[in-house]
């Protein structure tokens, strides 16, 4: 059983799933101070609520007084991480990767306080120093303590190679450099403890034991587990694809709905993982029963928000749904998209529409949602899902009774 603030609140949490050495790093964090990290490489140029987890977990080290590193993988997402994935992922160019860099960068300032204090949050970039490595450097100070066998046994390489994809060479280095990293944050910063999803195991172990090979420290590694709702979908994912953190790619609002429109039996769960509230007042909000369970939704939706994309952003969502609920009004938070006038030309057909409008993810799905009388256009059902749509200067699309976009008639 976990002594310490940190160790002891995440496992109440529910955010450990293995750790290499509990006692050693609850004692290490009940002494003083930890410097601790969670990488993320530069994939897109937002993170989405997949990535959740690690970020929620840096935020509670933090909370404990520890000093959490953000790690951008600048020089791995040149490589990508084949943990688990049915193939390679595809290269990005510099620009690229430098614009990603800068999106990422604002998700994690919205959760991480970050500044030159004691328990002040550090972002780095592993370009850096993998950037500066010579091929053959690297293989005498590094590649000498990797087992080929024992990375072949890993979970996550084991299923790529058992596919026909097969696994390219330049991946199966990530390993080697991902635990390059750990080494190199104890090294510049002190980071005693990499934190990571259930998928970076073999990884994490990787680096500790470089670590202890090379400069005879001890360190520790604490994986998350993989979240899923009680249905069984991934966590990040909704109907129109990923839960994107970044307001630019995913409105408040929306991003509101989508925790609003959590299943019953995560409610308790997922205020644990993704708020801050108190664990006593969750438990309360937990017990609530029959339709009071929608109030415990909308608690969690507005703090889940908050983080996000801050209070003042979370509450307008907040009371637009009450409005559009309550009174059936379109309000200020709604997402807008806006189409052109050459795009509007003769009409758009409705199941079209409900695609370019982000509320179905193709034209199948717009078209079973026009046909099961779920899509309305000004509260109105659409009955056909080939009518021609007239577009209006502004227009409130529906699907289903929680997701509204307004249509916006541009030049």
């Amino acid at each position: 059983m976990a002594t310490s603030g940190f160790l002891a609140e995440a496992m109440a949490r529910g955010y450990v799933f293995q750790c290499t050495d509990e006692a050693g790093l609850d004692a290490a964090c009940a002494s003083g101070a930890l410097a601790g990290y969670a990488g993320f490489d530069l994939t897109a140029d937002s993170l989405h609520v997949g990535h959740l987890i690690p970020i929620m977990l840096l935020r509670l080290f933090q909370r404990h007084g520890h000093r959490p590193v953000a790690l951008l993988g600048g020089g791995t997402t040149r490589i990508g991480d084949p943990s688990f994935r049915e193939e390679a992922r595809q290269l990005l160019s510099d620009e690229q990767i430098a614009r990603n860099l800068t999106g990422i960068r604002a998700n994690l300032e919205a959760f991480l306080e970050f500044g030159g204090g004691p328990g002040g949050a550090v972002l780095v970039n592993n370009a850096d120093w993998l950037d500066a490595l010579s091929y053959i450097g690297l293989l005498r100070d590094v590649g000498v303590h990797f087992s080929v066998n024992r990375m072949l046994s890993f979970d996550s390489v084991k299923t790529r190679l058992e596919r026909e994809q097969g696994l390219t060479f330049l991946e199966f280095n990530y390993s080697i450099l991902q635990s390059y990293d750990f080494r190199e944050l104890n090294r510049r910063f002190g980071v005693t403890l990499q934190m990571g999803g259930s998928d970076q195991w073999g990884n994490i172990v990787s680096g500790i034991e470089l670590i202890r090979r090379t400069d005879q420290k001890t360190v520790f590694g604490l994986t998350t587990p993989l979240i899923t709702t009680a249905s069984g979908q991934k966590m990040g994912k909704s109907a129109a694809g990923a839960v994107w953190l970044s307001a630019a790619r995913l409105s408040p609002y929306q991003y509101w709905q989508f925790w609003r429109n959590t299943e019953d039996a995560d409610v308790g769960r997922f205020l644990r993982l993704f708020t801050d509230l108190p664990l006593g007042e969750i438990a309360r909000l937990e017990g609530l029963g029959g339709a009071e369970i929608n109030a415990a939704k909308i608690v969690l939706a507005t703090e889940a928000t908050a983080l996000a994309h801050g209070r003042a952003a979370a509450d307008e969502a907040a009371e637009t749904a009450r409005k559009l609920f309550t009174e059936g009004v379109a309000a200020g938070a709604l997402p807008s998209v806006t189409l052109s006038a050459a795009d509007a030309s003769g009409g758009i057909p409705a199941f079209a529409l409900l695609v370019k409008a982000g509320l179905a993810a193709s034209n199948g799905e717009a078209r079973r949602l026009i046909r099961g009388g779920g899509a309305r256009l000004d509260d109105v059902v659409i009955e056909d899902e080939a009518r021609l749509i007239q577009l209006k200067p502004e227009q409130k699309l529906s699907a289903g009774k929680k997701q509204h976009v307004l249509v916006k008639l541009g030049d």
